[in-house]
């Protein structure tokens, strides 16, 4: 009976946890950068792809031409960066708290922000860390701030901004916007609530044997936040109904792709008793076309 309970507790946080995403997922994409602030033109967009991309978490210096800052990472990243002039009759600082609030609104959790010289200074910004020469200003007279969020897919999306006055009065805002991949650890990010984390989207092919669209991002940060004690790995598995198949042939279909699917993660290393298999079948409609078709929806809930 507790365990009938206890199953029927878990389907419904899970679709709690599914729907609260898809609403954030539907207000905007993660994959594109923050709306531009209105009152500014763009002046450049810079691809960014990198296997150790900087991004500082705290204030900076620089000694003996080496950059200095108590809490930096090299990250592997892709994504670009934006460089924008800002309208003379508009303010940085107008431009700082657009992007804020429409970062925020996505979910985005701030990690580091500073102001004018707290935050080092501005030719060690402009040249060092962004390597953009319109960037440098006055040290007093700068922003910058780093958000990051967790996607509806389990990816991690790092948002960084930086303004500035030049001496010349015109202002400049630097905008970078990352996808970090491998599972790398952002500083300070605390993904979800810190009980519920993902879901992460793998989909699945085949019958009797089956293929996953598991890449190895996704396996180092499923092993990752598995490894908790208390963690409970939530396999919510999807099917699409067939051509003349009845529902629960369908839900059938998903339950055998979810026990295979646990089967790999406990040859990966996730503990097999941690692991429980929710079968959906073709129950809910899709969220977004990226969460779609055959489908794990794999979320990792830890116990209080």
């Amino acid at each position: 009976m507790r365990e009938s309970v206890r199953f029927r507790f878990l389907q419904s946080l899970v679709a709690a946890v599914l729907f609260g995403i898809s609403l954030t997922a539907g207000a905007e994409s993660f994959r594109d950068a923050p709306e531009a602030f209105p009152q500014s033109r763009l002046q450049l967009t810079k691809p960014i792809e990198s296997s150790g991309h900087l991004v500082l978490f705290s204030p900076i210096r620089e000694v003996r031409n080496e950059i200095r800052s108590k809490v930096l990472a090299r990250l592997p990243v892709n994504g670009e960066g934006l460089l924008y002039e800002v309208n003379r009759d508009a303010s940085r600082q107008d431009a700082r708290n657009h992007y804020l609030e429409r970062l925020q609104a996505r979910g985005a959790q701030l990690l580091f922000e500073c102001s004018g010289i707290d935050c080092g200074r501005s030719n060690v910004w402009a040249n060092q860390v962004f390597e953009q020469a319109k960037l440098l200003g006055r040290d007093t007279e700068q922003d910058y701030f780093v958000v990051a969020v967790l996607d509806e897919q389990g990816r991690q999306w790092l948002t960084s901004v930086y303004t500035v006055t030049r001496g010349n009065l015109r202002e400049y805002v630097w905008v970078e916007h990352l996808n970090v991949t491998d599972g790398a650890a952002i500083p300070g990010f605390k993904a979800g609530n810190g009980r519920v984390q993902g879901p992460v989207i793998v989909p699945w092919q085949g019958g009797l044997t089956y293929r996953f669209e598991f890449t190895a991002g996704d396996r180092r940060q499923l092993l990752a936040w598995s490894e908790h004690a208390k963690a409970e790995v939530i396999l919510v598995a999807f099917s699409e109904l067939a051509n003349g198949e009845g529902f629960e042939d369908a839900v059938d279909r998903s339950k055998q792709a979810g026990d295979s699917f646990a089967e790999l993660l406990g040859k990966i290393g996730v503990s097999r008793s941690k692991i429980q298999v929710l079968p959906v079948g073709p129950a809910v409609q899709p969220i977004t076309p990226d969460r779609s078709g055959n489908r794990i929806e794999v979320v990792v809930i830890k116990r209080p």
